[in-house]
């Protein structure tokens, strides 16, 4: 009896995953989290009109979702003033992403990022057999003119930057984007990760024409709009590239009450301004707190805040460990000197007072370890 013939490229790859859920956490130590601060979910929520919208469509769920979505694409483009044809949506910014590294990168195919930028991009350029070229961070933001000398260096199909950035928070205006936009080598595509512009300031979305060939966008309902659970993203490119997602992606990927509760949360931006004012108000409430206990809050762009830690990345670690042990989830950058920081999902007063009474408790344990 011969068991199964695995690819030499998927034997090869790690039996691994980019993150450890909070419920694994959770399963691993018989206890809920108190504050769940790691994710980058919105704890406000999605637009009750959503809810409503997904209430409505779930007695319909026997039936696949629109494998076009239609809809959804529609409200999309004239949101952004483009036509459907510069739109495709999928399972997630996740989701979207394995489709266009299926599309452009195959074995020995070289693609560029940042040293410790979004590690599922990483994943998906491994699970397709490209070559991955890291580059480092310009102390705490991604270097787009880095990003690009070893793109023209190494002949790459691919550059993915993120703008606001995960995990630092940190972000660059929209001049400073257009201007990568026009310095992409011939041949190779920016992946431009817009994950949290819905959450940055004034000045960071750059003008970009939908037409341009060079570059990619992808955004998410995730963020802002409060709707991690259902795993809806999309992105915004040139036809040609758009279309050919087509050939690859799972066309009844996405569920009919996702594609219903996506339509409604974009047609509720007053909403999603009431959670850019809360998200502002959580910035600030964590920079505080972590003021408050010596620790040092990067700016953000996000619904996050990084905080260094003042130390190495192994008291990094232990400041996390210490919160996670007291029943508050959080993450922290996975390279140095990103790692001397850890990072902190914006949460409303009831999370913020965890986090203020648990913190100190924190630092005063390993100070007196020494």
């Amino acid at each position: 009896m011969t068991g199964p013939r695995f690819t030499p490229l998927s034997a090869s790859l790690p039996a691994t995953v980019p993150f450890v859920g909070p419920e694994t956490q959770e399963r691993l130590t018989g206890r809920a989290f108190r504050a769940r601060l790691g994710a980058n979910e919105s704890l406000f929520g999605p637009s009750p009109k959503a809810i409503a919208a997904m209430e409505r469509a779930a007695k319909d769920a026997w039936m696949y979702g629109d494998p076009e979505v239609h809809n959804l694409r529609a409200a999309l483009a004239a949101h952004h003033g483009v036509t459907p044809a510069h739109i495709v949506v999928g399972e997630g910014i996740d989701g979207l992403l394995g489709y266009l590294l299926r599309l452009l990168v195959g074995p020995g195919d070289a693609v560029v990022t940042s040293a410790g930028a979004y590690p599922t991009f990483n994943f998906h350029v491994a699970g397709f057999g490209g070559t991955l070229f890291r580059v480092p961070y310009a102390g705490d933001h991604e270097d787009p003119h880095a990003l690009l000398a070893k793109a023209a260096e190494v002949g790459a199909k691919l550059v993915y930057f993120a703008n606001p950035d995960n995990p630092m928070g940190s972000w660059h205006g929209a001049a400073a984007v257009e201007a990568m936009v026009a310095a992409v080598p011939e041949g190779c595509v920016l992946l431009l990760d817009e994950a949290y512009c819905d959450l940055a300031p004034a000045g960071t979305v750059p003008v970009i024409a939908a037409d341009d060939p060079r570059v990619i966008r992808m955004r998410t309902f995730s963020k802002g709009y409060g709707l991690a659970g259902l795993r809806v993203g999309y992105a915004i490119g040139a036809p040609g590239l758009i279309g050919a997602f087509d050939k690859v992606r799972n066309h009844f990927g996405l569920g009919r009450v996702a594609q219903a509760g996506a339509l409604a949360a974009l047609a509720d931006q007053d909403w999603l301004g009431s959670v850019k004012m809360h998200v502002e108000a959580g910035r600030g409430a964590i920079a505080r707190i972590a003021t408050e206990n010596g620790l040092v809050p990067l700016p953000s762009a996000t619904n996050f805040v990084t905080v260094d830690c003042g130390q190495d990345g192994d008291h990094a670690r232990a400041v996390l460990a210490g919160l996670v042990t007291r029943g508050v989830f959080v993450r922290m950058p996975g390279v140095a000197p990103l790692d001397r920081c850890i990072r902190i999902s914006v949460g409303g007063p009831a999370e913020m007072e965890v986090l203020a009474a648990v913190l100190p408790e924190v630092l005063t344990e390993l100070l007196a370890a020494g």
